[in-house]
């Protein structure tokens, strides 16, 4: 009996040693997020910069020198606020080596109106100078009512997934660190209902596109002469194998009223046959210059 008191007294104390050690890296990594939600709020650069992690912030500043927009004030032209994690539920918080995961359930607000419904917002963090915000996820439960039902009566079962497990690797930088605007603004578009397809753009910028409709920027943007577009597809499961598809790269002309048609396109209709992997390129031309430059 006494050796059995002497087993559950350390087991206790095992699990009070986590428990505190969890409320304390809870403590840190929330301090880290508010700093850089107020950073974003008081469109404060420097504070962001400081909050931020080396990858995020490249990946930040590629997409604003992509769409020629002013650096560093876009960094805070953001549709809606980051929303404030007081009053939510950790459901899980996990840490490997130098990164870490916060995983909150409850009624996330954006500031937009209305009442906010409960859903989920992971976020991650890396250690550099100290702990740094990497990003934010929101998903979104309307279209998983169990789901929601489960977290809300205090199962998180649903979190202890791969997908919300920090990684215990560092996120390398984008290998385009872009110092300034690009010339040519390009944007890759997708549809693709039923399928998974990754673009790449002059071998440098890489799209992955995954059942829906939507386009991005180009990193990097177009460059004078040839550029070359790659894409891969693959059937997601469920699948018809029949679904429509269409990839496009379009330029952004910067002259008011002048829109410029696909400058490379892969489609295919419903029921036809889809390649999968294929490569193209498009031409910019002293001509195609002055209809995107107007000079």
């Amino acid at each position: 009996m006494k050796r059995l008191c002497v087993i559950s007294f350390v087991l206790f104390s095992v699990l009070g040693q986590a428990q505190a050690q969890q409320q304390s890296m809870r403590a840190v990594l929330e301090d880290v997020y508010s700093k850089w939600r107020q950073a974003m709020m008081t469109k404060n650069a420097r504070a962001w910069q400081a909050t931020t992690s080396t990858r995020r912030q490249v990946e930040v500043r590629n997409r604003i020198h992509s769409e020629k927009l002013a650096f560093p004030g876009a960094i805070f032209n953001t549709p809606v606020p980051p929303p404030d994690l007081r009053g939510l539920t950790l459901a899980q918080l996990k840490v490997k080596g130098p990164t870490a995961k916060a995983v909150y359930f409850g009624k996330i607000d954006f500031g937009v109106g209305g009442a906010p419904t409960d859903n989920l917002l992971v976020v991650s963090y890396v250690m550099e100078r100290g702990w740094t915000y990497d990003n934010a996820e929101f998903i979104n439960l309307i279209a998983l009512p169990e789901v929601r039902k489960s977290l809300a009566a205090g199962d998180y079962s649903v979190v202890d997934k791969p997908e919300f497990q920090p990684t215990g690797g560092v996120p390398r930088p984008s290998p385009i660190q872009l110092k300034g605007p690009v010339k040519y603004i390009a944007k890759v578009y997708c549809y693709c209902p039923g399928r998974e397809v990754t673009v790449q753009v002059n071998r440098r910028s890489r799209h992955v596109f995954g059942n829906t409709k939507s386009a991005e920027t180009v990193i990097g943007g177009a460059h004078d002469g040839e550029n070359v577009v790659e894409y891969k597809i693959t059937d997601l499961p469920g699948s018809a194998g029949n679904e429509p598809i269409a990839v496009r790269v379009y330029l952004m002309s910067e002259v008011r009223g002048v829109k410029i048609p696909a400058v490379f396109e892969y489609q295919v209709n419903e029921g036809g046959t889809v390649k999968t992997s294929g490569q193209g390129s498009f031409v910019i031309d002293a001509a195609m210059a002055r209809r995107v430059l107007g000079r």
